[in-house]
């Protein structure tokens, strides 16, 4: 079985601490592991001359390798549990409050029932005054003044 490396499932980093003015640095580079060294690596050097091999003998480097497929299934298997687990989650407060929204649709269809009881009050007492004033007007002759 042949694998194939993305350019960034290996990487050489080399971690130098300060030396003399220099402050400590971390290098990484895409190389192969038999180059993973401070000369290959370290670019650019921050010391000239004979400081070079003592800076390099300073510096840790190491190979790294990873498998980014595997990073990938595990991430994607993550947010499958994850949306899984919310989905039960969801399924369970329902069966657990099937009637939850229940008192919210009852409280404002009992609300909108004490509108319309009011408005029919106030109809019902208009044609009162209107039928009171019919009478007024025409049995008994009688006009507001």
């Amino acid at each position: 079985m042949l694998i194939t490396l993305n350019f960034e499932d290996v990487r050489c980093k080399c971690i130098c601490p300060p030396y003399k003015e220099n402050s400590g640095h971390i290098y990484n580079k895409n190389i192969s592991q038999k180059d993973c060294d401070c000369l290959h690596v370290v670019e650019p050097m921050p010391v000239r001359g004979p400081d070079v091999e003592a800076y390099c003998l300073r510096c840790e480097c190491k190979y790294e390798e990873r498998s980014s497929v595997t990073i990938k299934v595990k991430d994607i298997s993550l947010v499958n549990l994850y949306l899984r687990s919310t989905s039960i989650h969801d399924h369970e407060q329902l069966d657990h409050q099937p009637f939850a929204n229940a008192h919210d649709v009852l409280a404002r269809s009992r609300s909108r029932a004490n509108v319309l009881n009011k408005v029919e009050y106030a109809q019902q007492r208009w044609k009162l005054q209107v039928q009171e004033q019919r009478k007024s007007v025409f049995d008994r002759h009688v006009v507001l003044s």
